[in-house]
């Protein structure tokens, strides 16, 4: 199965240690990866989609149209990035729409056909590639550790346009986790927004900030979790970095965040340097962790 992945903006420029492991696992599980040169951004919400939706249509469109040129569907971590080419895709059903933004994909040779869709990696990694073969492939275990998950909020609603899980009782990305060998348990807040998202920390940092850290007191209460486990570079960033600001003397932060790729490449035997080596808060007793716990016991 081939796919045009889909970087966006932030991944590429501040975690391409990301970036490093989506390109190592997802061959290694039998899925080429086609890369789509002239992307541009996707656009993000808080921008185009909120003050011109003709701008907005006409770039989402773009990138759909390389795709479709190469003959792939797209394949991306971003949640937002996800979000808006959905959307975007799903709007251009209607044909005046379709017609203005082909009028304008003209200028640059290019023509939008919705042959090609925009696929989420958990999507992916559960329908495509799923749970028991990623349990055969891995030489390492999350065996002792245990985890929470932070759902990209924006690949659960509108349903009918995003939804590859079950929107109220998502399941899927948790079952990813526990292939691995990790505990997830449910918690109160599961399903919050990591507060990054949206431009919300952007614009409005403090009340982010406090967000976020009704969350976290969740997971320290409620969980004790050894690390998060995303799967959208902003909940990546926002969630590693937030942490550092909260000002609480009666509970410790702290914990770790991977994104699941990099859990997964690190499982896999490749070399954490490489796909899991940029992080503010440490990361290093985890790692340490799941190389010490080889699948089946035997090291190598």
């Amino acid at each position: 199965m081939k796919l045009g992945l889909f970087l966006g903006c932030n991944m590429p420029a501040i975690r391409p240690d990301a970036e490093r492991a989506i390109r190592l696992t997802l061959p290694a599980l039998g899925l080429e990866i086609v890369d789509l040169e002239g992307y541009a951004c996707c656009p993000g919400y808080g921008t185009f989609p909120a003050s011109d939706e003709e701008a907005s249509l006409a770039v989402s469109a773009r990138n759909l149209a390389i795709a479709e040129a190469k003959g792939v569907d797209i394949a991306v971590q971003c949640g937002s990035c996800y979000s808006v080419m959905r959307h975007a895709r799903h709007s251009l059903h209607d044909e005046g729409k379709k017609k203005r933004v082909n009028e304008l994909l003209a200028i640059d040779d290019k023509q939008f056909k919705g042959t090609s869709t925009t696929r989420h990696m958990l999507d992916l990694m559960y329908n495509e590639v799923g749970v028991e073969k990623i349990k055969k492939a891995i030489k390492y275990s999350l065996e002792g550790l245990t985890a929470t998950v932070q759902y990209p909020c924006h690949t659960l609603w509108p349903h009918e346009v995003m939804g590859f899980d079950d929107p109220r009782d998502p399941h899927m990305f948790r079952e990813l986790v526990e292939a691995l060998g990790a505990k997830v348990p449910r918690f109160s807040r599961e399903y919050q927004c990591c507060g990054g998202a949206g431009g919300f920390a952007a614009r409005n940092h403090p009340q982010a900030v406090a967000f976020a850290k009704r969350k976290f007191d969740a997971i320290v209460d409620e969980v004790k979790a050894d690390l998060i486990v995303v799967s959208c570079v902003t909940c990546l960033m926002w969630m590693d970095r937030v942490q550092s600001e909260f000002k609480d003397e009666t509970r410790k932060y702290g914990i770790p965040v991977f994104d699941y790729n990099q859990l997964l490449a690190i499982c896999m035997g490749f070399d954490p340097k490489e796909v899991a080596s940029i992080s503010v808060q440490p990361r290093e007793k985890v790692i340490q962790k799941i190389l010490s716990t080889p699948v089946g016991g035997q090291k190598g």
